[in-house]
């Protein structure tokens, strides 16, 4: 048997891997990265070498780590993985200038890309989004252009005052509203307190205690840029744009490492890692 991750030993919502293992007599299990959640950590592999199993480990670690990355982050930094995602234009803008009560979205990038970032929502348990963004753009927040499960949005609405008409108040995702009024479940809708004097770590240690185990973070500038400030972040996806403004609101400033760059349409796929 070839594994990415080594087999587990205890019961979580399944009965342990390793018992499953033993029971079928496979002989020879080669394992790309050992499990380094505590309540594994080495116990599957100890407990298929007492069961006379030959182990291969180590087999492809990095590899084996990036596709288990999520999953890694989330034991080890007892938070969610981050992935940031904006779209920008050459010189540097997130948008325009609005005026009074304005609202509508302000596309920067190809229809075509916006495929791509349903794509990358559909890799995420969660999709997380300020109150301006919801105020002035209604996203959906939904995979509609691809196939997948919409992930869990998650808003910000300190005082409850957004209007329930808007679109991530309908019933195609499940939706955590955090807020400092109420703690409660409606349908599909999950209330949370956090004090938002220190939102960010709140809301990642409430989202924890959730197992959201992964969240795209879409923005605006501020929201974006309060990750980046408290160096909570893993990944960020940023697309450039082939327009200008001029002038408008400035796009996040952060460092990370190009670990790729793409193109769609005109528009600039930069992949960057945390340092």
């Amino acid at each position: 048997m070839f594994v990415t991750l080594e087999p587990c030993a205890h019961f979580g919502k399944t009965p342990p891997c390793s018992d499953l293992i033993i029971k079928n007599k496979i002989p020879k299990v080669v394992i790309g990265i050992t499990d380094s959640n505590e309540l594994v950590d080495g116990a599957g592999i100890k407990k298929l070498k007492a069961a006379g199993i030959e182990i291969i480990q180590n087999v492809l670690k990095k590899e084996c780590y990036d596709s288990n990355k999520r999953f890694f982050i989330f034991h080890k930094n007892k938070r969610p993985f981050v992935r940031l995602k904006w779209a920008q234009t050459k010189d540097g803008f997130i948008d325009k200038i609005r005026k009074p009560n304005e609202k509508g979205v302000n596309w920067i990038t190809k229809p075509s890309t916006k495929k791509i970032v349903h794509q990358w929502r559909s890799e995420e348990m969660g999709i997380f989004v300020g109150t301006n963004t919801v105020r002035i753009d209604n996203p959906s927040l939904t995979v509609r252009e691809v196939e997948g499960k919409n992930p869990t949005r998650i808003i910000l609405d300190r005082n409850l005052s957004l209007d329930k008409a808007l679109k991530v108040f309908n019933q195609e995702a499940t939706t955590i509203v955090f807020n400092t009024v109420e703690e409660n479940v409606q349908d599909n809708l999950i209330y949370k307190k956090v004090a938002f004097e220190n939102l960010i770590p709140g809301v990642l240690k409430t989202l924890y205690g959730m197992k959201v185990q992964s969240i795209l973070v879409e923005g605006g500038s501020r929201l974006l840029s309060s990750f980046i400030d408290l160096n909570l972040w893993d990944e960020a996806n940023v697309i450039v744009g082939d327009v200008e403004y001029k002038t408008g609101l400035k796009a996040p400033v952060f460092q990370g490492e190009i670990k790729s760059l793409s193109e769609n349409d005109g528009d600039k796929i930069y992949h960057y890692i945390a340092d």
